[in-house]
């Protein structure tokens, strides 16, 4: 089976243009600038984004695979206004992703003590997939920031000058646009490294939100439509061109203990994620970390994430960021 996906292009001289792809072959589409207008118009039309893209016309072929070599492929989505993107996530919702989180928190836990991370995995995998017209179980969420962290193909993930660590999460995320109408609507999946600073996070599990704050990145494709029950890959690391780290990844809700729809909800119930034209990023938590096996990442090493039905990976080096003048930050009263 083949999926639709939607991809966005910059030109060298800086002109825009989303790119719909179908299997092996792509075409630019007419008259259509950002993945976001043609959402926009979709929503204005009633139709769904696959059917807005394929009523914009044929344009010229184009090679993705050489597109993303020459640098010219953008994150799926955007937003003109990088506040009004924002990203956040959800964790411990894959079968298996309790086991990498109790090694970096719960050491020393007995065989009688439950850590709020089992314990919130038990709750998901209880109530995570609840039926239809019911509120399953709350999942552990948090906060990653706005557009301005958004990274994009081939660029690299830059740690801040003061983390511990920068680390691989290799993950689905589902991108959303709020319509004028007040309705969130899914555009589609991307595949996403999610990237955490897991060495603040082992610390203390109240510092997760400080181990968050971090940039995160997408790979090219907007996959359009329903997603296959189970997304599986790998996800690996390269230091100076050879694999030092690869494992599975599995994604989908068939690898998960929360459906799609549960995440959705308990992200967009809350009032100020309906703001009209808003997008939203948001993460669906992973079960592969290469920091669960030990591995101590270097500035250079490069994540490399590869599922299909996604035919382009997410390739990001990772760097880190040059120390301020001043050590601290200062706030000046006024």
């Amino acid at each position: 089976m083949t999926y639709l996906r939607l991809l966005q292009h910059r030109a060298p001289n800086g002109v825009r243009s989303v790119i719909l792809a179908e299997g092996d072959a792509a075409h630019f589409l007419k008259g259509v600038t950002t993945t976001r207008e043609l959402a926009q118009r979709a929503i204005a039309e009633g139709v769904t984004l696959a059917d807005a893209a394929k009523a914009a016309g044929q344009g010229e072929a184009v090679d993705i695979k050489a597109e993303l070599a020459a640098g010219n492929l953008l994150a799926p989505i955007d937003h003109d206004d990088s506040a009004h993107l924002l990203m956040t996530g959800t964790g411990l919702t894959h079968l298996g992703s309790a086991e990498g989180r109790n090694k970096m928190h719960a050491a020393a836990a007995s065989g009688e003590h439950v850590t709020d991370s089992m314990r919130m995995f038990l709750e998901g995998l209880e109530g995570g997939k609840p039926a239809a017209g019911t509120e399953g179980q709350q999942p552990e969420w948090f906060y990653k920031g706005d557009g301005q962290l958004l990274v994009g193909p081939g660029e690299a993930l830059t740690m801040p000058a003061f983390a511990k660590d920068g680390g691989e999460e290799p993950e689905l995320a589902g991108i959303y646009l709020v319509g004028e109408d007040g309705n969130v609507y899914r555009l589609g999946l991307a595949l996403a490294n999610e990237f955490s600073d897991h060495i603040t996070e082992r610390h203390n599990y109240l510092w997760l939100a400080h181990s968050k704050l971090r940039q995160a990145a997408l790979g090219p494709e907007l996959l359009l439509g329903t997603p296959p029950e189970k997304i599986e890959g790998t996800s690996k690391i390269v230091r100076n061109g050879e694999t030092i780290w690869e494992k599975p990844f599995l994604s989908g809700e068939g690898n998960m203990s929360h459906t799609f729809a549960n995440l959705e909800h308990h992200h967009f119930k809350y009032d100020l994620f309906r703001r009209s034209g808003d997008v939203h990023v948001h993460f669906f938590g992973t079960a592969t970390l290469s920091f669960s096996d030990g591995v101590t990442t270097q500035e250079g090493d490069v994540f490399e994430i590869d599922a299909a039905p996604f035919t382009l990976p997410v390739s990001n080096p990772l760097a880190r960021a040059a120390a301020s003048a001043e050590a601290t930050t200062t706030v000046k009263a006024l």
